[in-house]
């Protein structure tokens, strides 16, 4: 059964994402697949809004020599950086290093950051300085709670999210009846570098970094831009992006796969549950995946237990009948 579902969960499309908490740079990626036109880097040279520009940027957001300032530790602010070039990779995988810091004490800070691969870039919005109801993929890095029912997750909290252009963010819940699945990490004000990794392929990500999100049945268009964006609300904080860099993954596709066109595809997920179902599930760590051994042993177990039940409840009135059937006698 394991290995049945180990193969089966690499035939799909995965969403992986992870949170890497280090002191030096990440340097698993390969140089030689570096995409420079869909990455930002020091010394942030191709930011700006003439037309050779590949970065562009909008609200509060400050370019410095260091790093990309999405929104100062002030309230009410929103920021967003966007790549100017459209993604036409099928598989890739972001490296984001960013930081988030600021004065404001344990529970006294927000709203967090969120990185973005959507059809439509600056469009602003209130989804962490973003639009809402957008097509495409977010990861949002939440460090404010909003659903004070919510006390069975920490914060801050990583999770994803695919949009067809038809659901609606939910603020008040933390995103959690459209959330895919995701992990706490203390990525505020750190001492070390802070990493998020997201990559898209066939394939699967090796466990050398953290798991923290891992989905299958993911369908994403080429055509669609990266960005980054951040808003403080009440609370604040300084929401820093040092650099973005995205690799393309060599992955074989089959003939069928690489005559579509991947322009076309709806921004979808096939999942064994629907993320609505957050709402009764509070935990909201789910995987689109097959079952694997344990949870087909759970099932087999409970439909055991229901077997036993119903043996021992009809015993149980096959005697009451039989016991009632001789005071006629």
């Amino acid at each position: 059964m394991k290995k049945f579902g180990s193969l089966l969960s690499s035939a799909l499309v995965l969403l992986t994402a992870e949170l890497c908490l280090v002191c030096g740079d990440i340097t698993d990626g390969n140089t030689e697949h570096l995409k420079r036109e869909h990455s930002l880097m020091k010394p942030y040279q191709g930011v700006g809004s003439n037309p050779s520009s590949q970065w562009d940027f909008w609200g509060s957001t400050l370019v410095t020599s260091s790093y990309v300032r999405l929104t100062p530790d002030e309230r009410s602010k929103q920021g967003s950086i966007w790549n100017t070039v459209p993604c036409h990779l099928k598989d890739w995988e972001m490296h984001v290093q960013f930081k988030v810091h600021g004065s404001g004490k344990k529970n006294l800070h927000g709203d967090g950051i969120a990185i973005w691969y959507t059809k439509d870039r600056l469009h602003p919005g209130p989804v962490f300085g973003n639009k809402d109801q957008y097509l495409g993929l977010a990861i949002f890095l939440d460090t404010f709670r909003n659903d004070l029912h919510g006390m069975d997750r920490s914060f801050p909290y990583i999770s994803a999210m695919v949009n067809n252009g038809s659901v609606s963010y939910d603020h008040g819940k933390d995103g959690r009846s459209s959330e895919l699945g995701g992990c706490s990490a203390e990525i505020r004000n750190r001492d070390h570098d802070t990493y998020l990794a997201i990559r898209y392929s066939k394939g699967r990500l090796t466990n050398e970094w953290r798991e923290c999100i891992d989905i299958g049945g993911v369908r994403l268009p080429t055509g669609y831009y990266f960005g980054a964006s951040a808003a403080t609300g009440d609370l604040s904080d300084n929401h820093d992006i040092i650099s973005m860099k995205l690799y393309q993954l060599m992955v074989e596709h089959t003939p069928e796969e690489e005559n579509l066109d991947w322009t076309k595809i709806e921004p979808s997920v096939s999942l064994l549950k629907s993320p609505k179902d957050n709402i009764d599930d509070p935990t909201g760590n789910f995987r689109g995946t097959p079952l694997t051994g344990w949870k087909v042993f759970l099932l087999l177990l409970c439909a055991l237990l229901g077997i036993v039940v119903c043996a021992v409840v009809g015993a149980v009135v096959f005697q009451k009948r039989q016991e009632r059937n001789k005071r006629f006698y």
